[in-house]
């Protein structure tokens, strides 16, 4: 087997990342952004089960319902593109390999799965209370110079920071 490629030059990946970020604006009219995709298809998934009640509800009813397409939307796409193009990269710099992984202190996959899984949906539901995920708060509201996302992301860094010594133990 060969060995893994090493990563990209960070300043490489961050300027790949911003000729990203401005072909988005100048093909689509939109930044960056990713949690609008599992918006969607967390409400097809609810019509799914329960077309009448989404239909009725006021939130669910702007996806769903006569004539709407709950994939109608790029950022499903986008997304799809995101993954395919990590899993090109994973590919291609031979680090794809099954696995859980863990810390120095390693807890059960399943401790780590479920903990992940959570995490993930504490973080979707933010999203969707910020009314944006932190691609789209950090890149696109970045890029547009938007007040707000610069407050968010030096509201981040700062929690990132204080919470940072309290974990840390855990990769040692």
């Amino acid at each position: 087997m060969q060995p893994e490629k090493p990563f990209w030059n960070p300043y490489l990946a961050g300027v790949a990342l911003g000729l990203v970020l401005l072909t988005s604006f100048l093909v689509m009219g939109f930044g960056l952004g990713a949690s609008g995709t599992a918006n969607r298809l967390g409400v097809g998934t609810a019509h799914l089960v329960a077309p009448e009640a989404t239909e009725r509800n006021l939130y669910f009813a702007q996806y769903v319902g006569p004539g709407k397409k709950v994939l109608d939307d790029w950022l499903v796409f986008e997304v799809l593109g995101v993954f395919l193009g990590g899993l090109i990269g994973a590919y291609s710099g031979r680090r794809m390999k099954l696995g859980v992984t863990s810390g120095p202190r390693p807890l059960p996959a399943w401790a780590r799965l479920f903990l992940a899984f959570f995490g993930g949906g504490l973080m979707g539901f933010a999203a969707r209370l910020a009314r944006g995920c932190t691609s789209g708060q950090a890149l696109t509201g970045g890029a547009l110079l938007s007040v707000g996302s610069w407050v968010f992301m030096m509201a981040l860094f700062a929690g990132g920071y204080l919470v940072a010594p309290l974990v840390r133990r855990q990769w040692r």
